[in-house]
């Protein structure tokens, strides 16, 4: 299976910045669909007080840093050109729904739902919505957060697609790693209650150890099909096993990581995320690279 997706990471919480223009965006978004990449996923339209174009909604309720100019339209002009889908990033405070505190989350997100359907909506590229608030392990306030701007999306949007990307409590980030049983317990309790609200549900596949990955996505397979939703893999082509963050992963565990979920018979491959860590305009010259060993594998001229 080829990588066919990726998130567009440009409200960044811990990854610096390519400091693209628009001419550099283009050209990335040429690599991407020479390649197969046909979906772009916005991974958040704001972030705490910075967004990607200048929302009124957001300027109401957070005390939003100016924004010079509307990466949202650049995006949706890209994704037009390159014949590619696109899934709209959600508001994420970081703060109001973790701490229980999750209808103001909601009640931010609805009304910037109304906003940005309103604005960009009639956008050909404009084919679905990522919610944007993670979970991994059972979370009240993120489930019914995660469920209500979900429903309010889908709602307005004459139902819309609707994708969420989850992590796994796993042993490379938590010093008190969840077992498969109760990953497994939890995350039925989960999708039942997000049933009829999310359509596709990608797991983050870092965050467990490479020899248990394929018995967790099987699980989380599993669990997707139970409830009525699509399984994608959300394949992370950075590397969490360095004693910094986050350089582009070794090409030999994104191979390993591919075969692993073509085995599990997921529907579709998408990454966090091409254009910092697999890109071969990318800050890192090991992500050139990568690019690099990715066309030859799969028998892709490389034009770069």
């Amino acid at each position: 299976m080829k990588i066919t997706g990726t998130f567009i990471d440009e409200i960044t919480m811990d990854i610096p910045s390519n400091n693209w223009t628009l001419s550099h965006w283009k050209r990335d978004f040429k690599a991407m669909k020479h390649i197969g990449i046909d979906t772009v996923i916005i991974i958040r339209a704001g972030l705490k007080n910075k967004a990607i174009f200048q929302s009124k909604t957001l300027g109401r309720h957070v005390n939003l840093l100016p924004v010079y100019s509307d990466l949202a339209e650049m995006f949706l002009t890209l994704a037009e050109e390159n014949r590619m889908s696109l899934f709209w990033g959600t508001y994420d405070s970081n703060e109001f729904w973790q701490q229980g505190l999750h209808q103001k989350e909601i009640d931010i997100n609805r009304e910037l739902a109304d906003e940005v359907w309103e604005k960009y909506g009639s956008r050909k590229a404009f084919k679905g919505w990522y919610i944007s608030q993670e979970l991994a392990r059972k979370h009240e306030s993120g489930l019914e957060c995660i469920r209500k701007i979900a429903r309010h999306c889908k709602n307005i949007s004459n139902d819309l697609t609707t994708l969420i990307s989850p992590y796994m409590w796993g042993g490379k980030q938590f010093d008190n790693p969840i077992t498969i049983k109760n990953h497994e317990k939890d995350w039925d309790y989960i999708l039942s209650h997000l049933s009829g609200a999310v359509d596709i549900v990608a797991f983050q596949d870092g965050h467990v150890d490479f020899d248990v990955l394929g018995d967790y996505l099987t699980v989380n397979n599993n669990l997707i099909k139970k409830h009525g939703m699509k399984a994608w893999s959300n394949l992370e082509t950075f590397d969490r096993d360095m004693p910094f963050n986050f350089p582009p992963i070794d090409w030999r565990k994104l191979w390993w990581k591919m075969e692993v979920a073509k085995k599990v018979e997921v529907e579709k491959i998408i990454t966090f995320e091409f254009s910092h860590f697999m890109s071969p305009h990318s800050l890192w010259p090991s992500a050139r690279t990568l690019y690099e060993q990715y066309c030859e594998h799969f028998s892709i001229e490389n034009l770069m």
